[in-house]
């Protein structure tokens, strides 16, 4: 072989080579996706596949440079699933990471204070969540219900009103767990032991939060509310709350009328003592710490002023001259 033709070899070689690591380089050069790219990543999808799809929809230059990587790294195994959101400009290394990583799209939930289940079955179902009925059938599921040691026949009150972040794809019973366990967490020893004193259980701690809630939206107010429905416990005098009557009422129409007051329903606490049975809607933790520590009076009555505030009294007479002066004279 003449000296000519091994040079023109060498040159071959060379060339070649620098030919690749330039198509290499360029492989692996950051990328600005066109648009907002969602990529779901499903159990079982193979490496080859999930880096198709990051080529096709321009979020890499080449299929190619995430496979080699993820070999070289050892990773092809450890992609999670998910669905990810690729918006930002970004090379092949870092694309990766974030899928080994496990950076998935979440979602945003808030369930304010106060909603009921089935109030907080339609937000699921509009957010594209869970299935409102499947939702409700397992918040009345008597396993499920016992796997928390409530004992209840619903969850009524037991999903605790928070802004939640959480993975796309959790399923009605994990959406549930993750809610009641919310409400575990912020019940303490301390707050059950207050409620203790008070001689309320954890069932019941949670059923009169869930009324205090429901009679007041000012989380000042709440432990004059509280007191109120002690002083009235501990005097075996009826609660005479309207949230829990009409929470009694089958499609309840907005109307409270003297023939609700008057009928017999598990929750109507113009005509039982104690407690409803259960709560009747979602308390926030202000309710749970009224109600485990309320203010101390004598007040045995309130009544809305219209302003978003209450007047409370100690006798019934004052009771019904604050009547007059708010409610009456509102109404006229």
């Amino acid at each position: 072989m003449g000296i000519f033709s091994l040079k023109s070899i060498l040159l071959t070689t060379f060339l070649l080579a620098m030919a690749t690591f330039a198509l290499l380089g360029y492989w692996f050069l950051p990328v600005t996706p066109p648009a907002a790219v969602l990529l779901n990543v499903e159990s079982g999808a193979s490496l080859s596949r999930i880096a198709q799809q990051l080529e096709q929809q321009g979020v890499v230059r080449s299929a190619t440079a995430v496979k080699l990587l993820a070999r070289l790294r050892n990773q092809s195994r450890e992609i999670h699933i998910g669905t990810y959101r690729f918006t930002d400009t970004a090379a092949p290394a870092e694309i990766l990471s974030r899928l080994v990583s496990g950076d998935v799209e979440q979602v945003s939930l808030t369930i304010p204070e106060g909603f009921t289940l089935e109030q907080i079955g339609d937000r699921l179902e509009e957010q594209g969540l869970a299935d409102r009925e499947r939702f409700l059938q397992l918040c009345r599921d008597p396993q499920l219900i016992a796997s928390f040691d409530i004992p209840a026949a619903n969850l009524e009150g037991y999903l605790f009103p928070e802004t939640y972040r959480f993975t796309p794809g959790l399923s009605e019973r994990e959406l549930i767990r993750m809610m009641v366990q919310q409400l575990f967490t912020r019940l303490d020893e301390r707050l059950l032991s207050a409620a203790k004193q008070r001689g309320l259980n954890r069932h019941q701690l949670v059923t009169l939060a869930s009324i205090i809630e429901k009679e007041t939206g000012q989380a000042d107010e709440m432990p004059l509310i509280a007191s109120v429905f002690h002083n009235r416990l501990e005097r075996k005098i009826p609660l005479q709350t309207d949230p829990t009557v009409i929470y009694g009422i089958a499609d309840f129409d907005g109307n409270l009328t003297r023939r609700h007051l008057t009928t017999a329903t598990p929750y109507n606490t113009y005509l039982i003592r104690g407690l409803p049975p259960g709560p009747i809607a979602s308390p926030g933790i202000g309710a749970l710490y009224a109600a485990a520590h309320p203010a101390e009076s004598n007040y045995l009555y309130f009544v809305s002023r219209g302003d978003g505030q209450h007047a409370f009294s100690t006798t019934l007479q004052e009771h019904n001259r604050a009547v007059r002066r708010y409610q009456l004279k509102r109404r006229n």
